[in-house]
Formats: structure tokens, sequence, C-alpha cells
């Protein structure tokens, strides 16, 4: 159960990516949702996915 929770995070994560604003917002809810080795992995993809969207790197300050 805990995995399709850190799937459909990081689905709603890509789906609210056009609003930088929103997208900080479902991260914050994210992070008091999920396991903190779930955040780890969180952490990880958002690396990535931040690298895509420029845009999104000044979300990452919510997660470290």
């Amino acid at each position: 159960m805990p995995r399709m929770i850190y799937d459909y995070t990081k689905s709603v994560l890509e789906r609210v990516s056009f609003d930088p604003v929103l997208f900080t917002k479902e991260l914050k809810k994210a992070i008091k949702n999920l396991l903190p080795y779930e955040v780890e992995q969180l952490k990880k993809w958002l690396q990535f996915f931040t690298n895509e969207h420029p845009e999104l790197k000044q979300c990452l300050s919510v997660v470290s």
C-alpha cells in the first residue's frame, strides 16, 4: 500500500508541475503523508524531475 501512495504522489506532482506555487503546496502535503524512506526517494526523484523543469528548482528547498 505505501508504494501506491508514493506513486500517486509523483503523479500528482507531475500533473501540477505547470504551477510552482501549486507544486510546492502539493509537495508539502506529500512530505506529511509519506514515510521517511519514501521522502528520501522523492528527493532523488525531484532532483531528476527538476532538471527537466528548471522553474521548479526553488521547490527543492521544501524537502531539504
